[in-house]
């Protein structure tokens, strides 16, 4: 790898693990010192590869300075010292001495117990996901910006304040209690699930950062799986559905970016490798009596996988689908599931269950009632298309939407 894609791709991987270790080392309240020392640490190599060469083994190295920056702060910082944990600062002897430990399985650990410190309740969902894209991912504050489609002010005050209720919560970097795991343990995943969507739904027209945001997740989740207090069936479920969606990405834009729909993928682009992952995880996940959304929704996924048009998969989908409202309602479950409904008992059947939901202000809700109406009144299919049309969001929907309404014909209004 050239020095140029070097530093940028480091900066993804490992940022995220030097900032967790010395958050674990120094608390929650000292979490914008652990993110200043990790960049300053890129900054060190930004303006030293290019004269004194890459390095031989350039993450040592990373850490290595790490290392150094973090013992001189504390050195230097006696206000600092003072500030610490009074476990942390116990450690310290009379020089002001301290071991950072930067081994793979400390980072392991200490990325795991801060996706437990960040995934609290105290703190509102989106600013749980985005202290895990700095924090975890490693993402810059413009593309998380891109990702929630805001600007990095707005992310910036979203970051500065969920990092203060952390502190005045005080809350702990650490693993929870094995009482506590599970209760925590569904706020964590609920997390990474929102992290994946965002990704996976995301209205950014930056394809490259959708799928990282994907991968990421899944990095995540498999965090989760490799801990064998964590390793629980829903969590299993939960990255089979991830590794089941992210196998069909290729397929769903083609060259020009647009949208690709379900019905129009080009099944050879498909993951297998990644379908046979998903697979494997949802077998996994079946153990024990608790049945999560995830489940259910990786289930969905799986039958998804299988491009052929039969009604045993379409039964199979409505029935998952009815199975999962019935576990926790979701809007955007209930327009989900007109479309299986449709291809079970038929279009008429389908749009009188869409129109009782009455997501106006979701252009999805459209689009579904113009496929649905092209049979059966080609005028209201129209209507319902150019509806969809107006609360597009990215010229890619409008691109597709556009060409619905052409493929409708000569219809008068």
């Amino acid at each position: 790898m050239q020095q140029p894609e070097l530093i940028p791709n480091l900066f993804r991987t490992e940022f995220s693990k030097i900032t967790a270790v010395l958050v674990k080392l120094l608390g929650i309240e000292n979490i914008d010192t652990a993110e200043d020392i990790a960049s300053e640490t890129f900054l060190t190599a930004l303006e030293s590869w290019p004269y004194k060469g890459i390095p031989p083994n350039p993450v040592a190295w990373l850490y290595s300075v790490a290392k150094n920056k973090a013992k001189n702060r504390i050195t230097r910082d006696y206000i600092f010292i003072d500030k610490v944990a009074p476990e942390v600062k116990s450690r310290y002897d009379g020089s002001y001495s301290i071991e950072i430990d930067l081994s793979t399985q400390n980072i392991a650990d200490s990325q795991l117990q801060m996706l437990f410190a960040i995934c609290t309740p105290v703190i509102p969902p989106e600013a749980q996901i985005g202290l895990a894209l700095r924090i975890l991912c490693g993402l810059g504050i413009e593309e998380i910006a891109n990702a929630f489609l805001t600007n990095k002010e707005t992310i910036n005050k979203r970051l500065f304040r969920a990092k203060d209720k952390l502190r005045a919560e005080k809350i702990i970097v650490g693993f929870p209690p094995e009482a506590e795991i599970d209760a925590r343990l569904n706020t964590v995943l609920a997390t990474l699930y929102l992290l994946f969507n965002e990704g996976y739904y995301s209205e950014s027209q930056d394809s490259i950062l959708r799928r990282d945001l994907c991968l990421e997740a899944i990095r995540l989740t498999q965090m989760l799986i490799n801990n064998p207090q964590t390793n629980k069936p829903q969590v299993n479920a939960l990255l089979a559905l991830m590794y089941f969606q992210t196998s069909r990405f290729e397929a769903r834009k083609n060259e020009s970016g647009e949208i690709v729909l379900y019905a129009d993928q080009d099944e050879r682009l498909w993951d297998h490798q990644m379908i046979a992952k998903g697979a494997w995880y949802l077998k996994q996940a079946a153990t024990g009596n608790q049945l999560s959304k995830y489940h259910l929704e990786a289930s969905i996924a799986y039958w998804h996988t299988i491009k052929a048009d039969t009604p045993e998969k379409w039964e199979n989908i409505l029935h998952l689908f009815n199975q999962l409202l019935a576990l926790e309602y979701s809007p955007i479950a209930a327009l989900n599931r007109t479309y299986a409904l449709a291809k079970v008992k038929g279009n008429t059947a389908a749009i009188a269950e869409a129109e009782k939901l009455g997501l106006t202000d979701n252009r999805f809700y459209y689009v579904l009632l113009g496929e649905l109406y092209k049979t059966i009144d080609p005028i209201k299919a129209r209507e319902h298309f150019e509806k969809a049309l107006e609360l597009a969001k990215t010229e890619g929907d409008r691109v597709v939407i556009g060409r619905k309404i052409e493929g409708l014909g000569g219809v008068v209004l």
